[in-house]
């Protein structure tokens, strides 16, 4: 059994919160002996005999005994704990010093250091946890927006795995059946009429593809929704980006390409986090350097989820000259916005009569230096983004481990329905749809290998 593999009789501690000085800072001790090596160094009432969950006021000693700090002793008793472990956690003041001599009393007193992630491993290990659910906790930690610790948060508690326990017992009925038959193949027995199979394998089919397809956006909120800002030269660019950031992040020059290489920061709006692109200004250029810049733009262009083409209302007779480089770079699962900007100095009527025809998603008109038109903007990329849209119980996939699995598992699930549409012998289905158990099975963890295991949470910090 994979829950066996990491399994130690060792007790291990690490600090668990962020390294370096604070108020205070907690240091987690996990394993069989957990209470008994602190108590070793620990003054107070014994901790041997504190029921689960309960905290306790003390004191802590290096590993020479003398007097290192105040401490609160958490108790929490196996299975009841985060690692399904016994599990103490001191908390005391956050010196640095301090931390380092705990740590080194503990490993004199029988503990030793644990190694990147090896909590959560070993409440995988335990059951406490599947795969699927213990990276999640990586990615709880390293959220850094509202919509991407909801996305989180949502796996930790289990509802993508719920939905793939789903699946794995849908397909684990579709093979029953049929290696049944393979059983009784002499007595021409049929367990289940093709047309049942065929209708549980499209249904576990749509379920597939839907979290595949899911990726696309949960990629995007959890590292960031790339939005590439392009445009000709003097466009206002550089001046957008800025208002977006609320940072004078780009120099803003009347100079024709002051921008020459990429400028790229983050900004969170209604807890979506965004990555803007500024890029060099589109035009014909003997400069060598702008040139350069030019095609790095174009290369960022079509690589980002969502395009601002910045345009000039007061220079409308331009918009020909870059919709050839802006909508010919575009591909179908970009959006790409018409931004008309400088509306405060003249009409955007023209333009908008120029962009009748052109393939532009969305329209939106602004006057970047004023801040007109900027909050519009916003919500229209929070509504790009699909991140309003997602509900809490919504499950999707943000990992590209598990993007890949589904990928798989959708291509194999294909052939099984292919098959029983042409009458394919059982046997070559049934091996179809267990390879379609297989990838779903390597995302929980069900099926995996020590080395998948060591590279997934050899990611993780050490107090996790």
């Amino acid at each position: 059994m994979i829950n066996n593999i990491f399994c130690n009789n060792d007790t291990i501690c690490a600090i668990s919160t962020p390294p370096g000085t604070g108020g205070i800072a907690v240091a987690r001790i996990s394993g069989p002996q957990a209470i008994a090596v602190c108590d070793r160094i620990w003054h107070g009432r014994p901790l041997a005999e504190a029921v689960s969950h309960t905290a306790h006021l003390g004191s802590v000693d290096d590993a020479e005994g003398n007097n290192l700090d105040e401490a609160v002793a958490t108790v929490f008793r196996a299975p009841k704990s985060f690692t399904g472990e016994d599990v103490i956690e001191l908390s005391v003041h956050g010196s640095v010093y301090i931390q380092r001599e705990l740590i080194n009393a503990l490993c004199e007193a029988g503990a030793r250091l644990a190694e990147r992630g090896e909590f959560t491993r070993r409440a995988f290990a335990t059951g406490r946890f599947d795969l699927a659910r213990a990276e999640a906790v990586a990615d709880v930690i390293a959220a850094d927006s509202k919509a991407s610790h909801r996305l989180a948060m949502s796996q930790m508690r289990g509802n993508f795995s719920a939905e793939l326990q789903y699946l794995h017992d849908g397909l684990l009925e579709l093979v029953s059946l049929l290696e049944l038959e393979l059983d009784f193949s002499e007595e021409d027995v049929e367990f289940a009429s093709r047309q049942r199979l065929l209708e549980l394998a499209q249904k576990i089919k749509a379920t597939v593809s839907r979290l595949a397809r899911s990726f696309r956006t949960g990629d995007a909120i959890k590292h960031g929704v790339s939005v590439a800002i392009v445009g000709e030269t003097n466009a206002g660019k550089s001046t957008l980006l800025n208002r977006l950031l609320r940072d004078e992040k780009a120099i803003v020059s009347d100079v024709h390409g002051t921008t020459r290489d990429i400028i790229e920061d983050t900004a969170d709006i209604d807890g979506v986090c965004f990555r803007f692109i500024d890029t060099a200004g589109l035009r014909e250029t003997d400069d060598s350097i702008e040139s350069q810049g030019i095609e790095r733009a174009l290369k960022r262009m079509r690589s980002a989820r969502i395009v601002l083409w910045v345009i000039d209302a007061t220079r409308p007779e331009n918009v020909a000259a870059t919709s050839a480089d802006v909508i010919g770079n575009i591909s179908d699962d970009q959006t790409l916005v018409a931004v008309i900007n400088k509306t405060d100095a003249a009409g955007a009527g023209e333009v908008r009569s120029r962009l009748a025809g052109l393939c532009c998603d969305k329209t939106v008109e602004i006057a970047a230096s004023k801040g007109n038109g900027i909050e519009a903007l916003e919500q229209l990329l929070v509504e790009i983004s699909g991140a309003a849209d997602i509900s809490a119980t919504d499950v999707i996939v943000t990992n590209a481990r598990h993007h890949r699995a589904l990928v798989d598992a959708e291509q194999s699930i294909t052939r099984a329905i292919d098959g029983i549409n042409t009458s394919l012998s059982g046997d070559f289905i049934a091996q179809d749809l267990r390879e379609t158990l297989h990838h779903l099975s390597t995302i929980t963890g069900t099926i995996t290998t020590d080395t998948i295991l060591q590279n997934i949470f050899q990611n993780f910090c050490i107090g996790k």
